[in-house]
């Protein structure tokens, strides 16, 4: 299949936050993480820094074992650096409590795992409210916030619905409007599309994008190539290091993915049928 794309866009510059006038909305400076197992220290990170500006959408790419999935655990504030800072929102957290990194993950950051995460007796629409009876929030409030999420992604006529009443990319999409039920500064997506089926993925990739071009940030977290095309930039991760970072020149757009998949289902279709008749005819 031919891979929808569209020019590049501007090559991410240096510093961009102060010299383009575009805002850093996530800065991870000198981040190093070790772990000592059996007796061992294992360096996960090696002095990793990383700008995301706001509104961007970046991929962090690497193999298993390469460090991506431990750096976007400490850039959601779901782990601590050995050494380094991160910034979110130019807010330095290196010095918070475990109840103040908690609300600033609350309030500023959606997270998107690759194994949905849903209660499982807990319908659609009471999932994604979940942020929101953390933070406090009244129930008429959730209920709008939530149903105004779940049309977002296309799950408006599925509120009441369990985790098992929905397909895999179905279950990822109410994730995703868990993600942004509180209005965050960045969405974490690791390995989204990985428990999906090709065309779910694309489905996903597709909303990802299009939350993207209304601004949202999203930094994204795959082994996967073609999937890391979907974004503007891509950083590479081997070994702990970033060894790469590029703009994609090609990027591969989900819309029209799913248009160029619907017309081959078209085709398969047509083709079905005209065997189907030869054989009648015959």
């Amino acid at each position: 299949m031919a891979e929808p794309q569209q020019p590049a866009p501007e090559a991410p510059q240096p510093n961009a936050g102060s010299s383009s006038g575009l805002e850093t909305v996530l800065e991870a400076r000198d981040v190093t993480k070790s772990y000592v197992l059996d007796e061992l220290v294992v360096d996960a990170l090696r002095g990793v820094t990383l700008e995301v500006r706001r509104g961007e959408m970046l991929a962090i790419m690497g193999p298993s074992g390469s460090g991506k999935s431990t750096l976007m655990h400490i850039v959601g504030l779901l782990d601590h650096p050995t050494t380094g800072n991160v910034t979110i929102d130019g807010v330095d957290v290196s010095g918070m409590t475990p109840n103040e990194l908690a609300a600033m993950r609350n309030k500023r950051i959606g997270f998107v795992f690759q194994s949905f995460n849903l209660l499982s007796r807990t319908t659609a629409m009471t999932n994604v409210e979940l942020p929101l009876i953390y933070a406090g929030v009244s129930a008429g409030e959730r209920s709008r916030r939530s149903r105004e999420a779940l049309d977002r992604v296309g799950l408006g006529n599925r509120l009441t619905h369990m985790p098992n009443q929905l397909s895999g990319g179905q279950q990822q999409r109410v994730a995703i409007a868990r993600a942004l039920v509180t209005e965050p500064s960045i969405v974490l997506a690791d390995e989204p599309t990985g428990n999906l089926d090709s065309r779910s993925g694309v489905e996903v990739m597709s909303i990802l994008q299009d939350l993207n071009a209304q601004g949202i940030t999203v930094v994204l977290v795959t082994h996967d190539a073609r999937v890391a095309r979907h974004a503007q930039r891509v950083v590479h991760i081997a070994d702990g290091r970033m060894v790469l970072n590029e703009v994609v020149k090609e990027r591969i757009m989900a819309g029209a993915e799913i248009d160029q998949l619907d017309m081959e289902e078209v085709s398969e279709d047509a083709i079905a049928s005209l065997s189907v008749n030869a054989r009648v005819e015959s």
